[in-house]
């Protein structure tokens, strides 16, 4: 499974802001934390540049498969 996710990040802990289905409590994953500037344009805060958006997709991509 592989999903995109956003999240607060308060007193070291990352808490979601949308429900996240199919993970049980206290399952194990891997997460990867965009610079606002990109994370802003994946979600609708500001203008989408494609190209920055595709490439952030494709580096995550690219990583979750050496796993």
């Amino acid at each position: 499974m592989a999903k995109i996710v956003r999240v607060r990040y308060e007193n070291g802990v990352f808490k979601p802001l949308d429900r996240i289905e199919g993970l049980r409590d206290g399952e194990v994953v891997v997460v990867k934390v965009l610079d606002r500037d990109i994370a802003e344009e994946v979600f609708g805060s500001i203008k989408v540049d494609r190209e920055r958006v595709e490439k952030a997709l494709k580096e995550a991509e690219d990583e979750f498969a050496l796993y």
